[in-house]
Formats: structure tokens, C-alpha cells, sequence
């Protein structure tokens, strides 16, 4: 199953983003909306991508039992829902009322969808991540509800950090217990400590972590980690950001685990590291949350994972939302009942909870899983997003071209032995100051 909460890649060039939003404003501009053909009375269409269908189910289950409504999910691939909104939003015409958004695509799309203002209260806002609130909210008006949310957390091997063994030598080492890391000088401390040759064949088979170079939002959540509140950029300002001091400070931490990796970081993606981990050549690794239920059956590390919040730099403990919201698009004629749905699912979040990737978005129904066996993941995730150092990516909707055409090229030079940070980054900033421009 796939769900990518994670702000995955798109195949659509940014150009076609902002030909988009053109369009839609020119279609906000002359009235248009509610123009979606007539459909089946007492029905909603729901579009949804990967693994939210199985997520949405029992909520779109209890909605038509207790409204009569029939709730109809379309689960379509990421970019095959990307480009369906996309076409659809830009011809003015919408074949669905609802729509599942990666919050990466808000800023993209918001001059199309249906202000949802009335919904944020005080008591749906309290309930709520900060990082969520403010990434719901484009152009001064909220354009989704979150439906569900993830963050990077912790993994480690508990048969290794609960070896009296390893427990003793790492003490002899280092002058401190081994505990599941909480510092950035922990992660490093572990991550060399179990770096080694296990064969003793000389060659190196158990890496303390990996460093991911193909790949972003492992390197945002450090930059969170050291404090920063402006990730990247400044949407408001224009300001990029990208080479002050915390952006290098993130960036050569980020790469002076290297050694303590396996070869080929530049190449390393969330499903080679997942790989390797669950090969038992890692002891530690910075993932989602939500992998922690889907260890698959013939993992070598089985029944020994252990999970934690992802750790804290200066700033604190830091991780990047994943978020993904409901959203109404203006060409539906099904105004009214589409935004009932959504505070239906919002009221009834807890729903997902027992679903096969099991995410939920509001913090009571993190909270109510507490000491449940199965979802020690949940405290984890929990204290990453609630934690003040964890923001919200820029709202941009040049967001994802600033990722593929920068960031990522940028990583996958960083990792490359003999790298220069401070020289990669400020060549960063000129060439996203040259896209937001």
C-alpha cells in the first residue's frame, strides 16, 4: 500500500503549475464554479491517492449510514491525482466534490478550492498541530481540513541498545549510557559506536544510520532542528533564506554522519533506507511514523524495532509534517454537503486509527492511543509535532520545483566526500531566488 504523505515527486513541470493557478484565477475572476456535472442525488465523489482510501473508508461508511449519503473514494496513483486536479481545476469543471490534497499542493491549487474558514473554531484549532493550522491557511483564507498526518521519528534495534553488552562498552566509550538518542551528539555517538564489521571478515556490514541524498525532508527537519523558523524562504517576504547560519549548521551535521553510512548516500531514497533497515545493516534510521505497524513478516529485525520522537538540535526536537487535507474545489455544485463530509471526518478522525497505515491527524486521537500495545509510534509521533521547533514547509507553489530542480540536486553534492556546504548553499539561494522571481 502507498501513501505518499510525505511530499512526493510530481512528474508535472512547475510551469504547468503556474499555467494553473493562472487559470484558476482567471475562473475565480469571472464567477465561475459550480459548474461540476449533475451527478447522482445524495452522492459525493472523493478523490483520495495510495493508501488514503483505506484511511477514509470507515469514516465515508459511517457518513452514509448516518446521513443516507453514499460516499464514493477514488483512489487514484499520486500523479494520476495530481493531474486529474490539476486538469480539472484548470477547465473550471470538477468531476468530484472532495478531494485529498498533499499539503504540498495547497499553495498550487488554493485559488480553486472553497474556503473552509468557518470550520477552523478555536476548540478544531487547539486540537490541531500548529505546524497543520498554519499550513492549512493560504492567502488568508483555510483551503483544507487535515485529514491525516505523519512525521519522521526514531527507529532503532532494541536488541542492541538493550544488550548489557553493548550497554557496557558504549559506557566505557563515551561516559554515558546507551539510550535510544535524544541530542544530535547522541545520534552521532550511537551511530559511530555501531558502525563495524560483524563477520569479521573486514568489511563493514552494520552502519550506525544512513544519510538519505535523494531525498529533502530529512535535512528540513534538521534545519527545524537547530531552531530555524524560516525554512528555505520567506513566502511573505521573498526573502530566501537557504545559506544563513542555521541552514549550514543543519547541513554539516546532516553530512558529518557520512562515516558512519552506507556508501552511495547520494542515491539513497525513504524506500532504499527502509530496505536496508529492515536487512539489519542499520541500528538506527530517521523514517515515518506510520512504518512502524508495516514491518514486513521476513524482516531480519522483526519483533526488535524500537521507536522514539525524532531527535533535537539546538533548537529542539524537530520533524516535517506530512500532512494531507481535505479540500472543496469552487466547480462543485455540492458546495454545502462536501463541506459537511469534511467536518464529519474531522469530528470522527479517530476512525483511522485501526486502518492499515493507521494515521489520524488530530492530536486527542494521537493522545487516546496512549500505552496501547501495537502503537508505540503514536507517543512518538505525537511529541515531534508538538513540539515547537516542527514547522510547515514554505507555502509556495513553486515549492516542488524548488525540491526537484534545487534541493535534492543540492543534497546529492553535499554528500559527496570533500563537499562545500557553504558554497553549495548560496548557490542554492541564487537559483531559487531565480524560480520565485
Amino acid at each position: 500500500m502507498k501513501l505518499r504523505s510525505t511530499g512526493g515527486r510530481l512528474r508535472t513541470a512547475a510551469a504547468g503549475i503556474a499555467v494553473l493557478t493562472s487559470a484558476v484565477l482567471a475562473m475565480a475572476g469571472c464567477g465561475a464554479g459550480g459548474g461540476s456535472p449533475a451527478g447522482t442525488a445524495g452522492k459525493l465523489t472523493v478523490l483520495v491517492e495510495g493508501g488514503g482510501k483505506a484511511e477514509l473508508q470507515p469514516i465515508a461508511d459511517l457518513y452514509q449510514k448516518q446521513t443516507g449519503t453514499t460516499v464514493d473514494l477514488v483512489e487514484l496513483p499520486y500523479d494520476g491525482l495530481y493531474d486529474r486536479i490539476q486538469t480539472e481545476l484548470g477547465a473550471g469543471k470538477a468531476s468530484f466534490d472532495v478531494a485529498a490534497l498533499d499539503a504540498i499542493w495547497l499553495s498550487a491549487f488554493s485559488a480553486g478550492l472553497s474556503p473552509l474558514d468557518d470550520q477552523f473554531t478555536d476548540d478544531v484549532k487547539r486540537d490541531l498541530f500548529p505546524g497543520l493550522v498554519t499550513e492549512a491557511q493560504v492567502g488568508g483564507s483555510y483551503v483544507g481540513m487535515p485529514v491525516w498526518t505523519n512525521s519522521e521519528i526514531l527507529y532503532y534495534r532494541k536488541d542492541l541498545f538493550d544488550s548489557p553488552k553493548e550497554k557496557a562498552a558504549f559506557q566505557a566509550k563515551y561516559g554515558y549510557p546507551l539510550v535510544p538518542p535524544t541530542t544530535w551528539k547522541q545520534y552521532k555517538d550511537a551511530a559511530e559506536f555501531f558502525t563495524r564489521d560483524t563477520n569479521g571478515d573486514g568489511q563493514t556490514d552494520l552502519y550506525g544510520t544512513d544519510v538519505k541524498g535523494a531525498v529533502e525532508t530529512e535535512w528540513l527537519a534538521t534545519v527545524s532542528q537547530t531552531g530555524e523558523k524560516t525554512m528555505v524562504l520567506d513566502p511573505k517576504s521573498g526573502n530566501v533564506t537557504i545559506d544563513d547560519a542555521d541552514h549550514l549548521e543543519a547541513l554539516n551535521y546532516y553530512t558529518s554522519l557520512l562515516p558512519y553510512a552506507p556508501p552511495g548516500a547520494a542515491q539513497l531514497d525513504w524506500a532504499g533506507a527502509q530496505n536496508l533497515f529492515y536487512q539489519g545493516k542499520l541500528a538506527m534510521m530517521r523514517f515515518w511514523g506510520h512504518a512502524y505497524t508495516q514491518t514486513p513478516a521476513n524482516a531480519k529485525v522483526l519483533g526488535k524495532i524500537g521507536v522514539a520522537p525524532m531527535i533535537a538540535g539546538p533548537g529542539g526536537i524537530a520533524g516535517v509534517p506530512g500532512a494531507w487535507y481535505l479540500s472543496v474545489p469552487k466547480a462543485t455544485s455540492k458546495q454545502a454537503e462536501a463541506k459537511k463530509f469534511i467536518a464529519f471526518a474531522y469530528q470522527h478522525n479517530d476512525l483511522s486509527i485501526k486502518t492499515s497505515l493507521g494515521l489520524v491527524s488530530r492530536i486527542s486521537a494521537f493522545e487516546s492511543q496512549a500505552g496501547v500495545a501495537g502503537h508505540e509510534n503514536y507517543p512518538a509521533i505525537l511529541t515531534t509535532l508538538k513540539s515547537p521547533a516542527t514547522i510547515a514547509r514554505p507555502a509556495t507553489p513553486k515549492w516542488q520545483q524548488i525540491v526537484t530542480s534545487v534541493l535534492t540536486p543540492m543534497l546529492q553534492k553535499a554528500v559527496v566526500k570533500g563537499a562545500d556546504n557553504a558554497a553549495l548553499l548560496k548557490q542554492a539561494k541564487t537559483q531559487i531566488e531565480a524560480i520565485e522571481k
